[in-house]
């Protein structure tokens, strides 16, 4: 069973930080945008807008890459389109395999960017044996009895997991000892993988909590009013007594 770390950064040969590479793919989205406009140069200030971010960290990014721009014109959209691509290793195609054929897999399987950005959907597999042979996206859903050879067959390197919590850490353990290094888990649960696997992390859920936290917070200063701190706790010692004559070891104030 694999154990251990439950995230490993990845080690970039030439030394490139790993917040810039989390940064590349929003360049690339912002770059190629622009490309379908067949817009042919751009400032780093514009770019650095159109991607979220400042243009400094825009032009120290890029710094890693090799990539100046030229003063007074600005930077070649197509040139940096192939050489983020590059980077991001996204100019060869990556066999992927989704495991979890429910809703949320499902929607994965039929999301078109996938193809578009070098990453070709190698198989479906789910643990429902009603599944199997049912098409979903055009491919038809394979049983997990035959996880491990379609790794093999497809020479499968990234994997995707999308089921239940429960199942997750089994289907892991599975992906890895049949060669698959690197993970992207929308299970609700965290992994743990040995030395050599990345783990990636995208949990709906918890984004919703961030964004209801913030909600909460504007709410209270649009009412004029801070957010009220939850109720002390009182321990045992204040001589205070629950329903039966205890002395509960922490009561609510």
């Amino acid at each position: 069973m694999a154990t251990g770390r439950t995230h490993r950064p990845a080690t970039r040969s030439r030394g490139i930080p790993e917040a810039t590479v989390a940064r590349l793919p929003l360049y690339l989205r912002a770059l190629t945008a622009l490309s379908e406009r067949s817009v042919p140069t751009v400032s780093s200030e514009e770019l650095a807008t159109a991607a979220g971010v400042n243009s400094a960290k825009l032009r120290k990014d890029f710094s890693y890459l090799g990539s100046y721009g030229t003063r007074g014109v600005g930077y070649d959209v197509e040139y940096l389109v192939y050489q983020i691509s590059r980077e991001l290793g996204l100019t060869q195609d990556w066999p992927v395999v989704i495991v979890g054929i429910g809703n949320l897999g499902a929607a994965l399987a039929n999301y078109g960017g996938f193809a578009s950005r070098g990453f070709r959907v190698a198989a479906l597999i789910d643990a429902d044996p009603a599944m199997a042979g049912k098409p979903v996206a055009g491919l038809p859903v394979r049983h997990t009895d035959e996880l491990e050879s379609i790794i093999s067959d497809n020479g499968v390197s990234i994997g995707v997991i999308a089921t239940p919590a429960g199942a997750a850490q089994q289907v892991c353990d599975r992906l890895v000892a049949a060669g698959v290094t690197s993970i992207l888990n929308f299970a609700p649960t965290v992994l743990s993988v040995p030395d050599g696997v990345d783990v990636r992390k995208v949990d709906l859920s918890i984004e919703l909590q961030i964004l209801a936290f913030h909600e909460q917070r504007k709410s209270g200063e649009d009412a004029g009013q801070a957010v009220a701190p939850p109720p002390p706790l009182r321990s045992a010692s204040d001589g205070r007594k629950g329903p039966d004559g205890d002395v509960p070891a922490v009561m609510p104030a």
